[in-house]
């Protein structure tokens, strides 16, 4: 039997994932450890399962306070992912005592690493001209054994519907295991929730800034900044374009989860 065609005929759509999660402002945000993930995400590569990871903070919560499109996008995805140190903060408060930030930087070398391991494939896909391929030299350097099958960097504007089928048969071309999205968000989460059905890869994982962190483009904040809750604060002064998403969302985020106190549910319990 064709392999290719295997992978299609077995990538159907699975039932959700049993995890519960933290509701964040509505949000569902899985009660996981960085473990946690790479043994989920091993499970869908093993099974053969497509699925989408979102790697949220207080963005993208508040960005799907504002869009309930994008709010279900989160919901419905395989995993949601508690990048920033607020959401491990709300989902402890929540119950989740053994909850952890699964940050997406982080999360890319522990998947890289498990697949130069057991063999599995990787494409690249976002990031300005030349990102994805200098990031994908990088981790290929990184972990011996990588196996990258293509990159594509998109145009900044949307895609034409042709530009758009030509990255798919380019992907399905390459039967990646799993496929890196660096997009930002909003953009990436729509991108995942529009290609999970149309492509055969078990997982596609909106990772944005870290292609341009693992490139060597972007600096990482020092650990004790990433642990104390103030990455938002170094990426900033990094970044001073990103002034006005700081200070519209993060105000916002502490008035509201006053309001809101997050809780731990059943994931089937979330908008789907």
């Amino acid at each position: 039997m064709d392999p290719q065609a295997g992978r299609r005929l077995s990538a159907a759509a699975p039932g959700r994932s049993r995890i519960p999660r933290v509701d964040v402002l509505g949000v569902g945000v899985s009660a996981i450890d960085m473990d946690q993930a790479v043994a989920e995400i091993a499970g869908w590569v093993e099974r053969r399962e497509r699925h989408y990871v979102c790697v949220t903070g207080v963005h993208g919560v508040m960005e799907s306070r504002r869009d309930a499109g994008l709010r279900r996008i989160h919901n419905r995805s395989g995993l949601t992912t508690p990048d920033g140190m607020p959401m491990v903060w709300a989902g402890r408060r929540s119950g989740a005592a053994d909850m952890e930030r699964v940050y997406g930087p982080d999360l890319m070398l522990a998947l890289c690493e498990r697949a130069a391991e057991r063999g599995w494939t990787s494409y690249f896909h976002g990031g300005a001209p030349g990102v994805a391929d200098r990031l994908a030299e990088r981790l290929s350097e990184r972990f011996p054994g990588l196996k990258v099958v293509g990159t594509s960097s998109p145009p900044f504007r949307e895609a034409t519907p042709e530009e758009d089928a030509a990255t798919v048969e380019r992907i399905e071309e390459a039967a990646p295991d799993l496929v890196w999205v660096g997009l930002g968000t909003p953009k990436q989460e729509r991108w995942m929730a529009d290609h999970t059905g149309r492509l055969s890869a078990p997982a596609l994982l909106g990772v944005g800034a870290a292609f341009n962190i693992h490139a060597g483009l972007l600096p990482q904040a020092p650990p004790w900044m990433q642990r104390s809750g103030l990455e938002w604060l170094y990426r900033l002064m990094r970044e001073p374009r990103l002034a006005r998403r700081y200070l519209r969302n993060n105000p916002r985020f502490l008035f509201e989860i006053v309001r809101h106190p997050p809780r731990i549910r059943p994931a089937e319990q979330f908008d789907a």
